[in-house]
Parts: structure tokens; C-alpha cells; sequence
């Protein structure tokens, strides 16, 4: 029912984008900011 719902519907097709944009946008923010820490720790090391 609520798999059916989701993909089914304007309000669940809306929910899931938002759904799926959260989870690229941690993913690319998690990978900036952990090239960033390391970009800082081989700076450090100099």
C-alpha cells in the first residue's frame, strides 16, 4: 500500500525526489568535506 502510494501518486513521486536529493546531497557534502579534512592534515604535516 505504501510503496503503491508512493510511487503512484504526485505527492509520493514529490517525496520520494526530496527523499533522493537529501541522500546525494549528504553523500557529495560527506565527500567535500573529507577531502577537505584531508587536504588540511597533509597541510599540517608540512
Amino acid at each position: 500500500m505504501a510503496w503503491e502510494l508512493l510511487f503512484s501518486s504526485d505527492f509520493g513521486l514529490m517525496s520520494f525526489a526530496v527523499i533522493v536529493g537529501v541522500l546525494v546531497i549528504g553523500v557529495v557534502m560527506g565527500k567535500l568535506y573529507a577531502n577537505k579534512m584531508d587536504d588540511e592534515s597533509r597541510n599540517a604535516g608540512k
